[in-house]
Order: C-alpha cells, then sequence, then structure tokens
C-alpha cells in the first residue's frame, strides 16, 4: 500500500499543517490575525471538521473526508451527463474515469484539499445547467474563497447566463465572497493580505511550464538553473534569476489571454450545454498549463470536468489528462531529485507538455463543438442557455433531445 493512502496514518504532504491550523483555529488561535496561513479562509470548511476528533485521528478522517468528496464530484458528474443527454456507454465511461482517477495520480490526491474546490466547480457547472444560475454563482464564489483558480470561470458563466439576467448571479457570487472571507478580513486584515501576497508574488516555480523549458535547457546544457526556496512566505522551489522572473511574467500574460480567448470562441457559438462543458474545462485546463505555479495535486481541479466533454474531443483529452497524472505520480515521490536537477526533470516537462496538449485539445473543442437540436427547433443559437431551448424538448442545447 502506497505511502499516504486512505489506511496509512503516517504523517504525508501538507495534512499536518492542515491540521495545525483547524486546531489553532479551535483554541481561538484566528487565522491570519494570529498565524500566518497561505491557503484561502474557504479551506477551513475542510480542515475544520476532522479536527473535531482526536489528534491522532485527524489525517485518517482528512482523507476519508476527501474520499466523500470524490464520491460526490461522481455523483454531481452523473447529473451533468444526464442533463446532457448522454450515451449510456459515454455516461459509465466518464463516471469510470473519474472513479480511477486517484488511482493515476496516487495518494497525493487524498492529502490535499484540491477535491473540495474541484466539487465546488463541478457543481456550479451542474446548477447552470440545470438552470440556477443564481446557485450556479453562489457555488463558483464558494469555489474562489477555496482557491483562486475558479474565478477564471466568471466570463463563461457569465455569457452562458446572458448579460441580462446577471445581476442577481453576480450578487450571489459577492455574497458568498464576503460571507466566507469578510470575517477573516475584519479580524486580521493585515495577515489576510499578507497571504494574498505571498501567493501573488511567487517566483517562477520549477513544476511550471516556464520552470520545465529552463530545467530541459538546463539538462542539454544551454541554461544554468538555479533552484532557490520561495522568497515569499508561501513554501516553493522557484528558479532565480532575470530569465526566470521574465518568463513568469510572460506566462502569466499568456494565461489571461488564453483565458480571455476561451471565452471569445465561447460567445462565437451557441451556447448550449456541451458547448459550456468544453469551455468550462478549457478555461480551467489553459489557467493550470499556463500557471507559474503548479503542483502534481493541481490536475484534480481537472478530473470532474474533462471527462464530461463531448466525444472525440473528451476522449482525447481524458487520455491526455490520464497520462499527466501518470507522470505525476512517477516524480512526485522522488522530490529530492528534481529539486537537484536531476533526469527525473524529463518527466516533469513531459507532464507539462501534456498538460498544455491537454488545454489545445479543449480550446480546439469550444472552437468545433456545436450544439445538435432537431430540424424544427426554433432555437435561437446565441441565446443564453435556458433561453435556447426548443419547446416541448425535456433537456438543455448540447445533446440529441428526446420529444415526451
Amino acid at each position: 500500500m502506497p505511502e499516504g493512502g486512505l489506511f496509512r496514518g503516517r504523517e504525508y504532504r501538507d495534512v499536518g499543517l492542515y491540521g495545525e491550523y483547524a486546531r489553532g483555529l479551535l483554541d481561538g488561535r484566528i487565522p491570519y490575525r494570529d498565524v500566518f496561513v497561505e491557503y484561502p479562509p474557504g479551506a477551513f470548511a475542510v480542515f475544520t471538521p476532522p479536527a473535531f476528533l482526536p489528534e491522532d485521528a485527524y489525517r485518517h478522517a482528512f482523507k476519508v473526508l476527501m474520499a466523500v468528496l470524490g464520491l460526490a464530484a461522481i455523483v454531481v458528474a452523473a447529473a451533468i451527463l444526464v442533463r446532457l443527454g448522454a450515451t449510456t456507454r459515454r455516461l459509465y465511461g466518464a463516471l469510470a474515469a473519474l472513479a480511477l482517477s486517484p488511482l493515476a495520480l496516487g495518494p497525493v490526491s487524498l492529502n490535499t484539499y484540491d477535491i473540495w474546490p474541484a466539487l465546488l466547480v463541478a457543481a456550479a457547472l451542474c446548477a447552470l445547467l440545470y438552470e440556477r444560475p443564481t446557485l450556479a454563482f453562489g457555488l463558483l464564489g464558494l469555489a474562489v474563497t477555496a482557491k483562486v483558480y475558479p474565478a477564471a470561470l466568471l466570463p463563461v458563466f457569465s455569457l452562458a447566463v446572458g448579460w441580462r439576467h446577471l445581476a442577481r448571479p453576480l450578487l450571489a457570487f459577492a455574497g458568498v465572497v464576503l460571507v466566507v472571507v469578510g470575517p477573516f478580513a475584519i479580524v486580521g486584515w493585515d495577515g489576510l493580505w499578507d497571504s494574498v501576497d505571498a501567493q501573488a508574488e511567487r517566483a517562477l516555480q520549477i513544476e511550471s511550464l516556464g520552470g520545465a523549458v529552463l530545467l530541459a535547457a538546463h539538462q542539454l546544457g544551454l541554461y544554468d538553473a538555479e533552484v532557490v526556496r520561495g522568497s515569499t512566505l508561501a513554501l516553493s522551489r522557484d528558479l532565480a534569476g532575470s530569465i526566470p522572473d521574465a518568463l513568469a511574467v510572460a506566462t502569466g500574460i499568456v494565461q489571461v489571454v488564453a483565458v480571455v480567448l476561451v471565452a471569445w470562441l465561447f460567445a462565437r457559438g451557441d451556447r448550449g450545454g456541451e458547448r459550456l462543458v468544453a469551455a468550462s474545462a478549457a478555461t480551467v485546463a489553459v489557467f493550470l498549463a499556463f500557471a507559474r505555479f503548479v503542483s502534481p495535486q493541481y490536475a484534480v481541479w481537472l478530473v470532474p470536468l474533462v471527462p464530461l466533454v463531448a466525444p472525440p474531443f473528451g476522449l482525447a483529452a481524458s487520455a491526455l489528462l490520464a497520462g499527466a497524472l501518470v507522470l505525476a505520480q512517477l516524480w512526485f515521490f522522488h522530490y529530492r531529485e528534481v529539486f537537484a536537477l536531476d533526469l527525473i526533470v524529463w518527466l516533469v516537462g513531459v507532464r507539462d507538455l501534456l498538460l498544455l496538449a491537454l488545454a489545445a485539445v479543449l480550446v480546439v473543442a469550444v472552437a468545433r463543438l456545436r450544439t445538435k437540436t432537431p430540424s424544427s427547433s426554433s432555437t435561437v443559437s446565441h441565446a443564453p442557455l435556458w433561453r435556447s431551448r426548443a419547446s416541448g424538448t425535456a433537456a438543455v442545447e448540447g445533446a440529441e433531445r428526446r420529444s415526451r
């Protein structure tokens, strides 16, 4: 049984740190005010419940909680596919891919909390498909309080709703963020700002796409890489020098442009269910592919989304994601060799290239997918999601729909 597995109780990854934060909160030590916390406030929703148990039970309880959230993500994915009118083969295949994904990534999937925001994003997408925009934006806001990346989905979600119907959903988004973050900001604003600043000021981390390019150049004798501890309070291993700094800025710009590109492509075509799913997956994929900081567990963000994309694009993207997960597990247990710039850094580079290829496939999917509707449909292809249903049909756009 691997280190950090569901039935292993030893210290592993950041779970011990999560427990320290949570027990401190229960003992009256306020996060951000009394102790530096590098994670957003919404993370305490999953950090804290296991802390009510005895201290030696925290690690196992946390992993069980993550496993339960993973099962919940499978249920949400099933609801999305049913709404899209997926065939039985597509439904079972996608759910099997989700269920097997922890085996591909390894125990890191249970020892980090990334399934929590990933579940919230999938639930927000599900709510949007079921014509509950206010709930969808509220869930998206909650996801943003746990990790920042779901904020990148705001353009696509807004386009799906339509500008005329956006006031209440945006108020729900802002309200949820305020309710979760507000109390921490009131009692510990300086510490909360330090946490945000520590994340924003990170340099080019060695596992990022830009970092992997420089590591490959180092292996080929074209560049002399220097790995240093992160210069901020957020823990990381970064590349030092003017070239890494320039690449960090460049990839950040490309990341923003790529997110905007996905939204633009989504806006140009119909905004039915299949394209909404593809655009959501593509947005998260490009955000991750061009991030300046990439940890192995971040691929979990993609797990509840990529297998839901319509074939053939979804099949190709799922295969690329599976390869990226497996590669990350292969080098994850050899981090010292990665920090020492040994040959294993080639696996990091290949993983990043797979993520880049995955993002490209999904962007193409957004550009080329078209919603299938009956020939008698009066659908307006550029209308918001639930405004564009054909009368007398039972499902949203994006699948063959059967009249009852």
